[in-house]
Parts: structure tokens; sequence; C-alpha cells
């Protein structure tokens, strides 16, 4: 089972995610966006987006830097200090992230306006996250040092997939909900041609900035009218 799920489900889902992705844009390159319900209700968005987005980047963040230099990561928690400061600053962040998730998953599910923009994909995306970040909450309780773990055999590992090598034996032995975490990255980053989230890639940051108004006409099937809205 190890073998199937950390030696050949990596390399499916990662060719999933570049084909769909490369398919997705050559057939339907209009529907690369991420579908704004921020002119719907902006309110439960404010709560939910600022603590998702600042608690998940730099908790991804530091999931790149020790994918990049585990080294660095291991010789910062050669001091118990700092071991402590990263394990309670990076559990912190993940219950920051979970907040604001929750209240996203809450304004999606519960407001009819928003509601009518969901998607089947949109549902199973914030399953896949509320998982992900759930995983990774209980690691950080259940488990003590992660970020040692993360350096030490995730790591490994994962160079050894990059590298078409793949050695499940550096993850062989951990926990089932670290296990689980892994796998369900892996599945996250399968779904991304399918979901609102394939638009990162073609994202221009300094054209969204400073670009004009503009305008959006919103049609209403059920009643045949037509509400004209303003947004960046």
């Amino acid at each position: 089972m190890n073998a199937i799920l950390f030696a050949y489900m990596p390399y499916v889902l990662l060719m999933t995610a570049i084909v769909g992705t490369i398919y997705r844009y050559t057939t339907n390159r209009f529907s690369w966006s991420s579908q704004s319900s921020q002119f719907l209700e902006n309110r439960a968005l404010f709560f939910g987006s600022f603590p998702w987005h600042y608690g998940i980047v730099l908790v991804l963040l530091g999931h790149i830097i020790g994918l990049l230099t585990p080294s660095s990561i291991l010789a910062w928690n050669s001091a118990p200090l700092r071991l402590y400061i990263l394990e309670v600053s990076g559990l912190a962040l993940g219950l920051l992230a979970l907040f604001g998730l929750l209240a996203l998953a809450y304004r999606r599910l519960t407001n009819n306006r928003v509601k009518a923009m969901t998607t089947s994909w949109d549902v199973l995306l914030l399953i896949i996250l509320l998982i992900q970040v759930a995983t990774g909450i209980g690691n950080a309780i259940l488990y003590r040092w992660g970020s040692n773990w993360y350096a030490a055999t995730a790591v490994p590992w994962m160079w050894s997939v990059l590298t078409l090598n793949p050695n499940v034996e550096y993850v062989a032995n951990l926990p089932l909900i670290t296990k689980a975490h892994i796998f369900n990255a892996m599945l996250f980053i399968g779904l991304i041609p399918f979901t609102r989230l394939v638009h990162v890639f073609v994202i221009n940051i300094y054209k969204y900035l400073w670009r004009p108004y503009q305008v959006v006409r919103w049609y209403h099937r059920d009643s045949q009218t037509e509400n004209i809205i303003q947004y960046k």
C-alpha cells in the first residue's frame, strides 16, 4: 500500500495536474477565473479571507523553506527555545488558517447568493482543504517536533520523487495522520485543473492592481433581470 500511495500515485496526480491544466487552457481558457463572489457578500469574506490567506501562506512558506533547505530547519531546531518558537508559531498559524477556512466554508454554504455560484468542485475543494489543515494541526498537537520530522523524512521522500527515484522507506513508518496529510496534499495538487484555483497560473498581479474598473452584467435566470456591478 505504501508503494502505491507514495511511489506511484505522486506521478499519477502530478501528471493529472499538468495535463489537465494544459487541456483546460487550450480548450476552455475563458474559465480561468477565480469567479470572485466579493460583490455578492463581503462581510463574512473579510473575516474568513484574511486569517485564511495569512495563515496558509506563512505555513506554505515554512514548508517551502524546509523543502529547499532542510538543513537550515534542523540547525534552527538545534536550540530548544528556537524549536519551541517554531512549533508554537506553526500551530498558531494553522489554527488561524482553520478559522478562516471555516468562515469561508460557512459563507459559501449558507449565503444563498454565494451558494448559487458554488459548484460541486468548490465543495470538494473545501473538503480537501479542511482535511489538509485539520491533519496538519493534528500532527502538531499529537506528535512533537513536526518540523524535525518534516525535514528529516518528508523532504528526502519528496526529493526522491522529484528525482524519479521514489523511496517510500522515508515515510513508511510515519503515523497514519501524517501519511493522510501528505497524501491529501497530493490529491489537492491533482484537483487544481478542475477547480477555480487554476487561475493562479496566469494571474498578473501588476495588471490586476492597476487595471481600471470592469463593468459586469449579472443575469438572474429566474427573474430575467440584469444587475450592473462595477468592481476590480
